[in-house]
């Protein structure tokens, strides 16, 4: 009886984990990625408004309980995808970064049922967080976070390499740009975060014209700044479009793989008198 119970218990788990983790998609696991789809946007859709109606509100409450319905099933198989042991694996689950994101997206449910619960007052910016939700159900958006966290250090090497081009930029800047601005009768730069301000600006590209520089020298480095930035900018989207087709190539070959394996062995093939003769002529 024991047993049996186990079994049953075991037979549910792995139906549910097919269900929120398929590894081949199916009609069911697809309406379910549907459902918790259209509860993502439900859940989204009062945040384009100022004031809430009682539309809003059971849209916040129907998306929410989906969400917690969600999050209790992904925690129940959470040992099933993991390569720890079964408790571990079910006790670090709430701590990993797609689980804190769910956990978060859930608390503003809360102020719905009583608001007693102050949370609310950062509810609206947690329900954003409902947003990074939609990546589960895209297989492309997959790829790239998974293209991220591979190419995470080189990715980290240009930003530190973007941040210190800023702030060496904005020290220039703010040392080089000393003559009073005309039009306002002040300095261009009142403080350095205005210089680190422009700098970034420029460096990116944007260039939103309301801190310009008034000096040829200055003119000249916001030249050279710009040129750079167009280089500094473009190595980011080179390193994520090459591990993007690495990362395609990967899973083309894993593919390949588990089809081979699942192929039936039909055994040698039998004997051809007549192919054999076209291999002697």
């Amino acid at each position: 009886m024991k047993n049996r119970l186990f079994y049953i218990i075991h037979y549910i788990r792995q139906h549910i984990n097919r269900l929120v983790e398929p590894v081949n998609r199916n009609k069911i696991s697809s309406l379910y990625d549907l459902v918790m789809f259209i509860a993502i946007v439900i859940g989204i859709y009062p945040l384009m408004f100022r004031t809430q109606t009682v539309l809003h509100w059971y849209f916040d409450l129907v998306s929410g309980l989906c969400f917690i319905i969600d999050y209790l099933l992904r925690w129940s198989v959470a040992d099933l995808n993991s390569k720890r042991n079964k408790w571990i694996a079910l006790a670090f689950y709430p701590i990993t970064p797609m689980a804190i994101i769910d956990l978060l997206s859930i608390l503003p449910i809360f102020n719905i049922l009583s608001p007693v619960y102050k949370v609310v007052r950062v509810s609206r910016l947690l329900k954003m967080l409902r947003i990074i939700r939609i990546v589960r159900y895209f297989e492309s958006l997959i790829i790239i976070v998974e293209v991220i966290r591979r190419q995470g250090k080189f990715l980290l090497t240009v930003l530190f390499l973007a941040v210190f081009y800023i702030f060496i930029t904005a020290l220039i800047m703010f040392n080089a740009e000393q003559d009073i601005n005309p039009e306002t009768g002040q300095y261009l730069f009142e403080n350095f975060f205005s210089a680190f301000y422009w700098a970034a600006c420029t460096l990116t590209t944007v260039g939103y014209g309301d801190l310009c520089p008034v000096s040829d020298t200055g003119r000249i480095i916001c030249i050279i700044s710009s040129l750079v930035g167009i280089a500094i900018i473009a190595l980011p989207s080179g390193i994520i479009t090459g591990g993007y087709m690495d990362e395609m190539k990967r899973r083309r070959e894993m593919k390949s793989k588990k089809q081979k394996k699942t192929r039936p062995n039909l055994g040698p093939r039998p004997y051809d008198e007549h192919e054999s003769l076209r291999r002697k002529i």
